[in-house]
């Protein structure tokens, strides 16, 4: 059975796929695959939910993406149905003596791209979280420019706009074989066959295996576990308010939660492409690591689980058409950057699909197309 002929056939639901698709289907026939029985069933729906700024200070092409997808976030289409898709948290990164020549290093580096960020000390600290623990109450770093994202309105916007635009979504429909004939790819599905003219692949951590089917070399992606779980509060102490707060030293961060406290050993383990699920001894460190921080007996976990986060060597996306399978668009290693990063990004792979120009935006903030392209692996 056919169920149909497509220009452009986005293979992954998640974020990437999404925006990608909903920006596509503008100007194209779009269909977006789906394995899962919802859409982001895996890393778009395990995020930390966060837009912080600085975190992609280190890297030029994640920094332009996250400060050009921050207007889009602030004030989205009617389609997303919320007036913005962010609001202001704030992060606090607490240093102990041992790391305050760090703290320094960081702030002046962070003054340089522009962001905005102080130098705080014991009253802002204990002021904002009460129960912070020595000897993490007396330097820190803020930075006001940081935000939990909507991620459901987000994720849900998108696909509404592809829908808007005659799009279709196919879920349970995951991928068995692909076959190039006659510049058209033949894909099976276990909901049936399409015909497309070019597959994007936004497949997450099982992006390489989708290149592979379709004679790919792989780019070396890095399936990463990252957990997280939920402990309540002490009683009669509200945390709403809080500031996501960065433990330097340690690595770890925790966060508000609706009504909770979400913690992160900030864990990056290496394994493949699955429905990943938290590890035990991993759940354990994340309390101990929160215990350390803030007095706080954590007496039991409300909640726990894991995502994958996945990176090629550079740690920054791969975008663009596969440099020997043609037709074969890549949209893969987001890393923990997809979320904050998906406007610009999915502007910008829409135009190389499409075989439009770079949007101005980007190109005026210094963006390089070259930095991440396929052909650079």
């Amino acid at each position: 059975m056919t169920n149909g002929v497509f220009d452009i056939a986005v293979i992954g639901g998640g974020m990437a796929g999404a925006s990608v698709a909903s920006r596509c289907s503008e100007n194209a026939r779009v269909v977006l695959l789906e394995s899962e029985d919802h859409p982001g069933y895996h890393s778009t729906g395990r995020s930390a939910a966060a837009f912080v700024a600085s975190l992609s200070a280190e890297n030029d092409v994640l920094r332009i993406l996250t400060q050009t997808s921050r207007d889009f976030l602030c004030s989205p289409p009617e389609v997303f149905e919320v007036p913005s898709l962010l609001n202001q948290r704030g992060v606090l990164t607490l240093y102990n003596e041992d790391a305050y020549a760090s703290l320094e290093t960081t702030y002046s580096h962070l003054q340089h791209y522009g962001f905005d960020v102080s130098r705080v000390g014991q009253d802002f600290i204990t002021g904002r979280i009460p129960m912070v623990r020595e000897p993490y109450t007396s330097a820190a770093l803020y930075e006001s420019d940081a935000h939990d994202i909507d991620v459901h309105a987000l994720h849900q916007g998108y696909l509404r706009l592809l829908k808007a635009h005659n799009g279709v979504v196919r879920t349970g429909a995951g991928v068995s074989n692909l076959r190039r004939i006659n510049e058209l790819w033949e894909i099976e599905t276990a909901t049936g066959s399409i015909t497309a003219r070019v597959i994007v692949n936004a497949a997450g951590a099982w992006a390489d295996q989708l290149g592979a089917m379709a004679g790919c070399d792989p780019i070396g992606l890095n399936p990463l576990r990252r957990t997280a779980v939920l402990v309540d509060p002490p009683d009669n102490c509200d945390v709403a308010d809080w500031p996501m707060v960065l433990v330097q030293d340690a690595g770890f961060y925790f966060k508000p939660e609706a009504g909770k406290i979400m913690v992160s050993p900030a864990d990056e383990i290496p394994g493949p492409p699955c429905d990943a699920q938290p590890d035990e001894l991993d759940i354990a460190i994340a309390v101990d690591y929160l215990q350390q921080a803030l007095d706080l007996d954590v007496r039991a976990v409300s909640h726990s689980w894991a995502g994958l986060r996945s990176f090629v060597a550079d740690r920054t996306p791969v975008v663009g058409f596969d440099p020997q399978v043609e037709g074969f668009f890549w949209m893969a290693g987001q890393g923990g950057h997809g979320i904050q990063t998906a406007p610009a990004l999915a502007d910008l792979a829409a135009a190389l699909v499409l075989g439009e120009s770079i949007p101005p935006y980007l190109s005026d903030a210094g963006f390089e197309g070259d930095a991440i392209s396929p052909c650079r692996l």
